[in-house]
């Protein structure tokens, strides 16, 4: 059996579908396309936000943008540089697009696991018979000083549970939000389906900021998941790989 399953590239057209959806709006965090209106409207309510690809993917060409008393300073990858007006820092942001789109999204403060930031992949699988199961939840633990989490930029995959207890919350608190996690899966593949036909995989990148509110950062429709594969525990992985063998993905 061949793979096949729907791969939506653009950022901005994936966040627009969950923007639609009433229930699922609540949980996406303030996005706009880049230029310099929303450049500075964006600054003018937010103290953080990040500057990313339409069309990226694996945490790279991501920009942290955070306002100071009298300046903005931005960080890419361990880089941390300071202008002192928006004009400059917009020139400096367009010059790095290069033409190409990218997205402005509110910077949710992500949650800390033994003082590593975090944020948590849901996987989401769709079974032979046209059913959405979220069938994983994992963690991917940022790398210090690293302004993405992915394990392209040097951050590590966590068990939900032990990244959990690491961040201080509860047993009974962690199987709560793995349950709510589950669900906002499902509602996203549903969701998707209504936009497009053909998905059978989803990734959800999802932070949880200091009042435990799960934020989407957002929908990957073609997610990795060899990383897993390394892990003692290969449970997770042996999971997500049962479901995607239905589909034709094998690694």
């Amino acid at each position: 059996m061949k793979y096949k399953s729907t791969t939506i590239k653009s950022k901005w057209e994936k966040s627009s579908w969950l923007l639609m959806n009433p229930e699922l709006s609540n949980y996406v965090p303030k996005t706009l396309l880049f230029n310099k209106e929303n450049l500075t409207s964006m600054l003018s309510s937010y103290s953080t936000v990040y500057f990313k690809p339409t069309g990226g993917s694996g945490g790279f060409n991501i920009m942290r943008i955070t306002k100071k008393d009298k300046s903005y300073q931005t960080q890419y990858n361990t880089v941390k540089s300071t202008y002192s007006t928006i004009d400059r820092l917009y020139n400096k942001l367009h010059r790095f697009s290069n033409k190409r789109s990218f997205l402005l999204q509110y910077g949710i403060d992500l949650a800390k696991t033994k003082g590593r930031p975090f944020d948590i992949r849901v996987m989401v699988q769709k079974t032979n018979k046209g059913t959405w199961v979220s069938s994983a939840v994992f963690t991917k633990i940022g790398k210090s000083g690293r302004v993405a989490t992915n394990y392209n930029q040097g951050g590590k995959i966590g068990y939900f549970h032990e990244t959990m207890l690491g961040a201080g919350y509860k047993s009974a608190d962690i199987q709560q939000m793995e349950s709510r996690l589950k669900e906002l899966g499902v509602s996203v593949g549903k969701t998707f389906d209504q936009h497009r036909n053909g998905f059978k995989e989803l990734g959800l990148d999802v932070a949880l900021d200091s009042k435990a509110k799960p934020w989407i950062l957002e929908v990957n429709t073609r997610p990795q998941f060899y990383p897993l594969k390394k892990m003692k525990d290969k449970k997770v992985y042996q999971r997500i790989v049962s479901y995607s063998k239905q589909y034709g993905r094998h690694k």
